[in-house]
């Protein structure tokens, strides 16, 4: 890994955050802004920066300061609808530190950022002391999502195997203690 500046995103990274957010669903997903699916992403000061159990990480460049990566974390534990309901059960609010919005531009790709990122917030839940697990979702459609994932924690619902079909791969992190 470059000499990256990892920290807690203030005011000021805002913007190169939710610049990095809006490409990764625009460009990687291929959904484009969802309001439902993506509210955070518009206020990440509301989301992250304000609740005291959240955070959200950036990673600046080091030629230019500019955000090239993010990670965020926060309280809320997978919502039925539209996640299985054995989740929103296994994984309540309140008890589950949910990792999201792990982005990389693509240029920056490959050096070990997100593992890093990852490794961050798993320290922040453990810190927390009130987490009694780590949760998260992606989309195995998504290249390198999947496997990046499973070389960090273990799957706890894949939804291809469900019967009425669904994409979402579901994921427990160790919190480190």
């Amino acid at each position: 890994m470059l000499d990256y500046c990892i920290r807690a995103a203030g005011p000021d990274d805002l913007d190169g955050a939710r610049a990095v957010m809006l490409d990764t669903v625009y460009r990687d997903f291929r959904t484009g802004y969802v309001p439902r699916w993506h509210g955070d992403i518009i206020d990440p000061a509301a989301a992250y920066l304000a609740p005291a159990r959240h955070t959200l990480l950036v990673a600046l460049d080091p030629a230019d300061g500019e955000v090239v990566a993010t990670a965020a974390l926060d309280s809320r534990g997978p919502a039925h609808p539209p996640n299985p309901r054995e989740l929103a059960e296994r994984y309540p609010s309140g008890g589950t530190a949910q990792v999201r919005r792990v982005y990389v531009r693509p240029a920056h790709r490959r050096r070990g950022l997100a593992r890093h990122l990852v490794a961050e917030l798993l320290g922040f839940a453990a810190a927390d002391g009130g987490y009694r697990a780590v949760y998260l979702h992606t989309d195995p459609t998504v290249p390198g999502a999947e496997a990046f994932w499973r070389s960090l924690g273990k799957v706890v619902h894949d939804e291809r195997d469900d019967p009425h079909g669904g994409q979402v791969v579901h994921f427990e992190l160790a919190m480190e203690r």
